[in-house]
């Protein structure tokens, strides 16, 4: 159960709630997005920025995304900041995603250079997800999180990677963040979920143990 509810942190889903979510987006469009944002780490316009151009699926066992890096300042496509990488390489680690892409493309031939989710404004696709949970709920699933946004899955993203073993380095690459201190949060999230986890006592009911200095 993800942890993470300390002012200021991260708050992320384990890969087995997001396994329970997705299936509650409505139809092959909404899924494949929710699954982008899981398989990507993108932000929310950066996401919707996306073109069957930016997926190379053909590079025989190391698939990829070329994702335009883009800090969200206001709702739109936002700027990125100065010293942030304009693009970043992404590999698509999930075979299953990679397939299901390959065939969402050959089934509605999106055109190349237009964005694969066509949306007038990023509270589409925010209303999709609110669905999916109200959905999932309705059906007995329960989540750790109150609320489910976008920005949730990026959070996911990163700490499935640490969870992983990925280095810093690379997640930091991954996430494009131009700070290595914007990645380093989630370490201290892992750090902390990780004690709680491990249930660690202080308190110990002096009748079960023999007292014993050492040294």
């Amino acid at each position: 159960m993800a942890m993470s509810a300390g002012v200021g942190m991260p708050h992320y889903l384990l890969a087995p709630e997001v396994s329970q979510l997705l299936p509650y987006l409505r139809d092959l469009t909404q899924r494949l997005f929710g699954e982008t944002l899981w398989n990507t780490g993108s932000r929310l316009n950066e996401c919707l920025a996306l073109t069957p151009a930016h997926f190379n699926l053909d590079n025989g066992s190391r698939p990829f995304v070329v994702i335009k890096t883009l800090k969200q300042r206001t709702r739109g496509r936002g700027r990125p900041e100065a010293g942030e990488q304009l693009n970043r390489i992404v590999p698509l680690f999930d075979e299953a995603y990679v397939q299901r892409l390959r065939e969402y493309f050959q089934t509605f031939r999106p055109k190349k250079n237009e964005p694969l989710w066509n949306v007038k404004s990023d509270e589409t696709p925010r209303n999709w997800i609110r669905a999916a949970v109200r959905n999932a709920e309705s059906d007995g699933v329960t989540f750790s999180l109150k609320t489910i946004t976008p920005k949730t899955f990026r959070h996911s993203f990163a700490m499935h990677l640490i969870q992983s073993h990925v280095p810093m380095k690379v997640v930091q690459a991954y996430m494009g963040h131009a700070e290595a201190s914007s990645t380093e949060v989630y370490t201290r999230v892992f750090a902390l979920d990780v004690g709680y986890q491990r249930e660690v006592r202080f308190t110990v009911p002096v009748s079960t143990v023999g007292l014993q200095r050492i040294g």
